[in-house]
Parts: C-alpha cells; sequence; structure tokens
C-alpha cells in the first residue's frame, strides 16, 4: 500500500514540484508552491462542485428541516424518516460532500510530505528522467519569506481564511423567533465554538509549521474559498432563473 502510494501520489508531485522550481524565476520554491496549489484545486474542482452543490442544498433545506424537527420532536424515527424522504424528493445526498474530500485527502497528504521534502534538498533518485534539475533551490520565497522558518503573518492569514471558509459553510440562522430544539441549540453553540475554534488552530499549527507548508495551506483555503463563492453565486444565479421561469409559466 505504501508503495502504492508512493509511486501514484508522492512520486509524481515530487516530480512537478522540483520541475515548477527549475523553471521558476530564480528557483523560488515559493512560486511554485503557488503554482502547484493552483494545478491541484484545478484538477479538483469538478469534486469541488459536487461538494459545494451538495452544502448549499443542504442549507437551503434547513428551514423545512427545523419545521420536521418541531413536528416529530417527540418521534426521532418518525423524524429520521420523514427528513430521509425530504431529501429523496429533493435528489439531495447529505452525505455526498463528503466523498470529494475523502477523495482528496491522499492527494492532500502526499502533498504535504512532498513540500516538507522539497523544501530541504533536491534527491535525484525520485526524479524521472525527463524532469529538469534545478541548479539550485531558493528557499527565500518572493524574495523575502524563507520557507524554513515558520511565519506569524502568514499563519494569521491562512487563519483568516479559514475563518472565512468556515462562515461560508454555516448554514442560515433560523429566525430570531423560532425556538429550536434542544439538539438543535447543542448543535448551534458546537458550529459557533468551531467557527472559532479551527481558524484559531489553523494559526497555531501554522505558527509551527516551516513557512513552506503554511503557504501552501494560505494559498490553497484562499483559493477554496474563492471556488466556493463562485460556485454558490453561479447557484444563486440558476434558482433565481428557475423561480422566475416558474412565475412566468404560473
Amino acid at each position: 500500500m505504501r508503495a502504492f502510494f508512493h509511486a501514484l501520489l508522492y512520486k509524481p508531485l515530487y516530480n512537478l514540484l522540483i520541475a515548477l522550481v527549475a523553471f521558476m524565476p530564480g528557483n523560488d520554491m515559493g512560486l511554485a508552491i503557488v503554482i502547484i496549489t493552483i494545478i491541484l484545486r484545478l484538477v479538483l474542482h469538478p469534486f469541488s462542485i459536487s461538494a459545494f452543490r451538495s452544502q448549499r442544498a443542504v442549507q437551503r433545506m434547513q428551514p423545512k428541516l427545523r419545521e420536521l424537527k418541531e413536528k416529530f420532536k417527540d418521534d426521532q424515527k418518525g423524524f429520521a424518516q420523514a427528513s430521509m424522504e425530504m431529501y429523496k424528493e429533493n435528489k439531495v445526498n447529505p452525505f455526498s460532500s463528503c466523498l470529494p474530500l475523502l477523495l482528496q485527502l491522499p492527494i492532500l497528504l502526499a502533498l504535504y510530505w512532498v513540500l516538507r521534502d522539497g523544501l530541504n534538498s533536491v534527491d535525484t533518485s525520485l526524479l524521472y528522467s525527463f524532469t529538469p534539475v534545478p541548479e539550485r533551490v531558493s528557499a527565500v520565497a518572493f524574495g523575502f519569506l524563507d520557507l524554513h522558518k515558520s511565519s506569524a503573518v502568514i499563519a494569521v492569514l491562512a487563519g483568516a481564511v479559514q475563518f472565512v471558509q468556515a462562515k461560508m459553510m454555516q448554514a442560515p440562522k433560523p429566525p430570531v423567533h423560532t425556538k429550536g430544539s434542544k439538539d438543535e441549540e447543542i448543535m448551534s453553540a458546537v458550529n459557533k465554538q468551531m467557527l472559532y475554534m479551527m481558524p484559531l488552530l489553523t494559526v497555531f499549527i501554522g505558527w509551527t509549521l516551516p513557512a513552506g507548508l503554511t503557504v501552501y495551506w494560505f494559498f490553497s483555503t484562499l483559493l477554496t474559498v474563492l471556488q466556493q463563492w463562485y460556485i454558490f453565486r453561479q447557484l444563486d444565479k440558476e434558482e433565481a432563473a428557475t423561480t422566475k421561469s416558474n412565475e412566468l409559466s404560473v
């Protein structure tokens, strides 16, 4: 399994990173990290679309789910059956957003190791025959950032975009006059804690990692936020067009 992971993911990503370094001005590792992050986000874009569509659909269904929860507040089995029927009627799979994430994890893990190893030196034994070997690897990114050392600034930026992403993922709040169930209140409290805890955890971890890894974390999360904003915007336009079409047909 380890050999399969190494041959299928680690080695191709390592070669891509070193090849990018060879073509970057000044053999800048920081620029190579940004480019490889963009490439991976583009490759994973179809999976991201599927995940974000599912997330938005689940968000849109929250008011109806709250109504069902109120209707079946003393019947958990009835609520589970009714909610699954609602998901089925709306052609929504609440777990489909998890599959793209599971598919991405091996790639992201391999890239983490590639960046960790690539920051130190070029291991020519891992290179394909056609991979160009850079004369040197500049670990001073963008002319000022030492990728070997931790960076508080990049860690804070990574935490900030993590907060934006978490905020975008939250479901709409229920109306003020609507009193949620005890389970709903507990879930709301947990979500609120996660909204702040995850960015703080990102800052803490990013502060302890070499800046090269934190740069990747920052740009990857930033691109995810931009993807999510764009896809949600397109979905809003689709919903508005569908609503207008239905009104005109009536």
